[in-house]
Parts: structure tokens; sequence; C-alpha cells
């Protein structure tokens, strides 16, 4: 016959036998995690009601005009492909250095002294605030020798603001995203995914390139999300580095050049001087370009859950096979 199972023994264990300050930091938290959804949940719907109250279809796809009062000036199409071109351009020059760094720290980390530099050069980036970027990247392109990434003037003078340029400092805010996500999906990559893959004969270079390469994908996608979020959302740089111009104005000469080196305006630029704090006065309009911009910040968080949920299941599948 089989042992019986031991009977356990003691009281269960119940809230009203905890200490009081256990209690107490239970309830904080509760108040803390209440108080954060109320608080997201007011954003949403203050935003939405106030942004479908004033959001015309005519405002999506009129220009802007130069006009000092924008109360009677057009709509907001060039800060949408504003803050769109200057948010792929960004995301698109931070992928490829992120994944380069988190593969080299990771997969080869030597020397190690490097390695901790490279990771401590990381963490600074990402607690530069936005402003100190813009202002450093202001004083690096209006060097003369640069003065073909930037807007300049008739008799040579370099302003050093343009959109390639503002792209170029946008991607450092989403680089340590990107690096965070990716370094993650290869930690967690098993060992034996790679001994099976060394085993077989491939050499380092073809297993990070057949093999993690193919597995961290939705952890790349997830921090390219997040980045285009971070971007989507600064104004700093917009402000000091694109020229915070209602239009977009190339530069003359070849449309695709003078567009990367023309000026513009982005969403939340916008928003800024059409609030009661900037100098457009068109407060209508300023809620209708941020009710705009959370419809887009918001698309990128639910496009990361679901890539997060998926990646999570889609991970535990190949490793269990």
């Amino acid at each position: 016959m089989a042992a019986a199972a031991p009977k356990r023994t003691g009281a269960v264990e119940s809230y009203s036998t905890w200490r009081w300050t256990d209690r107490l930091a239970l309830a904080l938290c509760w108040a803390c995690g209440i108080a954060l959804c109320v608080a997201a949940a007011s954003i949403l719907l203050y935003m939405g009601f106030r942004g479908l109250q004033y959001l015309r279809p005519e405002l999506l796809f009129e220009r802007p005009t130069g006009a000092v009062d924008q109360t009677k000036s057009g709509g907001i199409l060039d800060p949408i492909l504003g803050t769109l071109m200057l948010t792929v351009l960004g995301t698109a020059i931070a992928i490829p250095l992120a994944v380069c760094v988190a593969i080299w720290l990771v997969e080869y980390g030597r020397p190690a002294g490097l390695a901790r530099a490279v990771e401590s050069g990381v963490e600074i980036v990402a607690g530069t605030p936005s402003i100190v970027l813009a202002i450093f990247g202001l004083i690096i392109f209006q060097q003369p020798w640069l003065g073909w990434l930037s807007f300049t003037a008739e008799g040579g003078g370099v302003f050093g603001r343009s959109l390639i340029n503002a792209s170029i400092m946008m991607s450092f805010i989403a680089l340590p995203l990107v690096v965070g996500a990716t370094r993650e999906g290869l930690n967690a990559i098993p060992g034996h995914v790679r001994e099976a893959s060394y085993a077989l004969g491939k050499t380092k270079a073809a297993t990070i390139r057949r093999v993690l390469l193919p597995a961290v994908r939705p952890s790349i996608a997830t921090g390219t999300a997040l980045g285009m979020g971070r971007i989507a959302g600064d104004t700093a740089i917009v402000i000091i580095l694109l020229g915070n111009t209602l239009l977009i104005e190339p530069q003359e000469g070849m449309p695709v050049l003078g567009l990367l080196t023309g000026t513009g305006s982005t969403l939340t630029s916008y928003v800024y001087e059409n609030s009661p704090a900037g100098e457009g006065g068109a407060y209508e309009k300023a809620y209708a370009a941020a009710f705009v911009l959370l419809l887009v910040v918001l698309v990128l968080n639910f496009a990361v859950a679901r890539v997060v949920g998926g990646s999570s299941t889609s991970r535990s599948n190949l490793w269990n096979r």
C-alpha cells in the first residue's frame, strides 16, 4: 500500500494574523496601484473627450499656415508627417547600432574593460535628458564641415537644424531601449541552443545570424516599439534641432536630400506652441493634436503588448521541443 500523505499541521495564514506593518504595506501597494490606474484612466478619458470635441477631419488633411494666430490657420498635416518621418528615421538609425551593441555585449564581451565601458555608456545615454542631447547635437552639427547635413543660410552660415540631425539625436533616445530588450532576449536563450548549433558545425557568426537573431526578433520589436514611443513624444530635440517650423520646409536642390536637410515640426511641438503656454493661441487645435499623438502612442503600446505576449509563447514552445 502506498504511504499516506502527511497531514499538514498548523493553521492557514490569514490576513488577520499579519503584523500591522505588513498590512499597512499591502494597503499602500493597493492604493498606489489603484491611484496609477485612476491617473491613467483620467488622462485617457479627459484627452479623449477634449480631443474628440475639437478634432475635425479637415485638420488631418490641411497644412498649417505661417500665421501667428493659429486659430484661423489650416490643420495639422505637416506636424503629423514630421512626427512619422522623425520616428521612422530615428528608429532606423538606432536599430542596427543597438542590435550590434547588444550582440557584442552578450556573445563576446571582450575585452572586459571595454564591455563595462560600453555598458556604462548605454546607461549614461539612457539617463541623459533630451534637452542635453539636443544642445550637444546643435554644437556638433553647427560645425562648418557638417554643413551639408543641415539648413544653411545664403551666406554659408550653418544653423545645425534639419530633419536628419534631429533623427540622429533622436536615435540616442531609442538606442538604450533596443539594447536592453535585445540583451534580455539573448540572455533568455538557453545555452544548449548555441551548443547544438556549434555541434552541427556552425561558426559563432553563423549561429548569431541564423539562430540567435531570428529568436530575438520579438525582443527587438519590443524595444523598437518602446523607442518609437519615446521619439514620438519628445519635444526638446524637435524645438532645437528640427527648427520648430509649422510647415515642412525642404531646402532647394535634390528632392530627398532637400527634405532631409530641411526643417519642420511634430505633433509635440505643435501642441506646445498652441497650448496656453505657447504663442499660437489655438488651444482647441492643441487638444486635437494631443489626442492624435495619444492615439499613436496607444497603438505602439498595444503593439508592444501583442509582441511580448506572442514572443513569450513562441520562445517557450521553441525551447521545450
